[in-house]
């Protein structure tokens, strides 16, 4: 089932990854073909900016993926509503202090990002304050976008992404025409509509929000700086990943710029526009691994973390592979959809094909370090976005810069992926003790987590008929770990009640592939069962509750059979999934 799900959520959280990245390229096309060099180096001046409140929003979103994907994945409803709560203030603070700081000092800024000083004839540092003075407009509703995502998800509401990303797309090209040809209002007529159009985004998010039947709720009573600052440090080793990010696009334009001049500078530009699109794979493959670890982590479920491990790596080379392909095949229209000026295109065209081939590494290393972000491995989380946004790749961009110019610039994207991948394995075989490229072994699963393979039994079920062979598993596997023969009936008819029930009431859609995962743990001598399956949501207990008036002792048999024979049951729907634990 994991693998399911992975794929399930692969395309909405791809499409949600590019919601900055679509406006982003929509706006370089239009600078470069209708703006000119001096405006496209302008607004690769900007991009640190962008990226810098990208980082905080990226921060807080993936605090949100871990914490509320622990407290969901545990059934902590007060856990996951406090989150919520933190995460809506912390973004709403953080927004009108980003706000306030650009305004007030956006020149000192300007010449912070590279644009030069104010002097008349430097026409590059007022089109640089113009596309700032601009974007800010929409950076609240930018980054409320982004912390919108992870709750979407979780709440299995994609349908709403997809909408809200594709609007937001057709409203950045309609303002940015507009703009170009009605308004006339140059960079900062660019940066206003990126800004309207994330509104647009914002709006169709917050219906959700603000509907009863939202899963998340604020709740201020249980709100605390505790709560803040768990959110805060789940998302520091993205923040980490983002700052990282925001050096290198300095540091780059620095070393552009000494070897190659504004063009080289312009050429950059579109590789980072055209990249981050590309990135948009790796990072929606890594976003779905960073929610699912988190989750199962949370969960104690080691199968489920290794499956994880390996769906990732399979998507991330596969995709990226094929991203790559592509990429190399259409470099020069894409280029060309940018730029007009030869020299640029030619620059940015060999740059691109160059730097795309660091997208598969790039990948692996994205998913990794989201992965081990996820399963609490911080600190190794945070050595990756270091070394791979920055550190081996500046390092790898300066030193071949000296032998190759522009061109030892775009090796070094290659090199410093490379090496950063190669630096992770070298760590990974090292905690093993062993050469292994298997999932189990870049897992990096603590011994003590769950319970051990042996001491577990699992089953899938997509047929009705299987419910059956799966509850008598179940019994002889309990009877051969030295369960009694009470309590090991008493887990078989568990199963054989709500797997009958699940597969009467939820494989009704012919059309989606449903299926059912079950997995009895033995720990410390108790069994543990738990049910989880892939249907329209359906919580057993509410739905108790909600009945036990019912006069006719007939109605609901199977679920009122089960509650009164387990010792507790905990019922928790996440990204989409039914999950039930009954502990015998």
């Amino acid at each position: 089932m994991v693998n399911k799900l992975f794929k399930q959520m692969l395309l909405t959280q791809i499409i949600s990854s590019m919601t900055v990245m679509l406006c982003m390229l929509v706006d370089s096309i239009m600078i470069g073909h209708f703006l000119g060099i001096d405006s496209m180096s302008a607004y690769g001046f900007s991009s640190p900016i962008l990226l810098v409140f990208a980082a905080l929003g990226c921060m807080i979103s993936a605090g949100v993926q871990v914490v509320c994907g622990r407290t969901t994945g545990s059934g902590d409803k007060e856990g996951t509503n406090a989150c919520y709560t933190a995460s809506v203030i912390i973004i709403a603070a953080i927004a009108a202090i980003g706000v306030a700081v650009v305004l007030i000092f956006t020149d000192p800024i300007c010449v912070l990002l590279g644009a030069g000083q104010p002097t008349p004839d430097n026409e590059v540092f007022y089109l640089t304050r113009d596309y700032l003075r601009g974007f800010i407009i929409g950076a609240p509703a930018f980054l409320a976008c982004q912390v919108m995502v992870p709750y979407m998800q979780i709440s299995g509401n994609r349908v709403r992404l997809v909408v809200a990303v594709a609007l937001m797309t057709v409203g950045d090209i309609l303002f940015d025409f507009f703009n170009v040809f009605i308004f006339k209002a140059g960079t900062f007529g660019m940066g206003l509509a990126s800004s309207f159009s994330y509104l647009i985004a914002f709006v169709i998010g917050i219906v959700y929000f603000v509907k009863k039947d939202c899963a998340f709720k604020l709740d201020l009573k249980g709100m605390n700086i505790k709560v803040c600052g768990n959110l805060v440090a789940a998302g520091v080793p993205t923040l980490i990943n983002q700052i990282s990010l925001v050096f290198l696009t300095l540091l780059l334009n620095k070393i552009l710029l000494d070897v190659g001049g504004n063009i080289a500078v312009a050429a950059y530009s579109v590789i980072s526009t055209s990249g981050n699109i590309c990135y948009s794979f790796s990072s929606g493959i890594a976003a779905v691994a960073l929610t699912l670890s988190s989750i199962f982590y949370s969960d104690e479920d080691r199968s489920a973390l290794k499956m994880t491990v390996r769906s990732m790596s399979i998507y991330a080379v596969a995709i990226c592979g094929i991203v790559t392909l592509g990429v190399l095949a259409a470099a020069t229209p894409m280029v060309m959809m940018f730029l007009e000026k030869p020299e640029a295109e030619d620059i940015a065209v060999t740059g691109l094909r160059i730097f795309v081939l660091s997208l598969v590494p790039c990948a692996l290393n994205t998913c990794f370090k989201n992965y081990y972000q996820g399963i609490e491995r911080v600190k190794l989380s945070m050595l990756i976005s270091v070394l791979q946004n920055f550190a081996l790749t500046a390092l790898s961009a300066f030193i071949l810069s000296r032998f190759f110019g522009i061109i030892g610039v775009w090796l070094g994207f290659i090199a410093g992926e490379s090496l950063t991948l190669i630096i992770v394995s070298i760590y990974v075989f090292y905690k093993n003790g062993r050469f292994s490229l298997s999932a189990a072994s870049y897992s990096l699963l603590p011994a003590d987590l769950g319970v051990k393979e042996q001491d577990c039994i699992e089953f899938s079920i997509t047929e009705p008929e299987m419910v059956r062979d799966a509850s008598e598993a179940a019994f002889k596997f309990c009877r051969e770990k030295g369960i009694s023969n009470k309590v090991s009936s008493l887990i078989s008819l568990c199963i054989e009640e709500m797997g009958n029930n699940i597969t009467e009431h939820g494989f009704v859609n012919a059309n989606k592939d449903n299926m059912i995962d079950i997995r009895v743990m033995i720990k410390d001598g108790s069994p543990t069962l738990r049910i989880r399956d892939n249907c329209g949501n359906f919580d057993p207990i509410k739905y108790l509750e909600l009945h036990r008036g019912d006069e006719d002792p007939t109605q609901h048999i199977g679920i009122r059979m089960v509650m009164k024979i387990v010792k507790s049951a905990n019922y928790v729907n996440s990204v989409g999934l039914n999950n039930l634990t009954l502990t015998m």
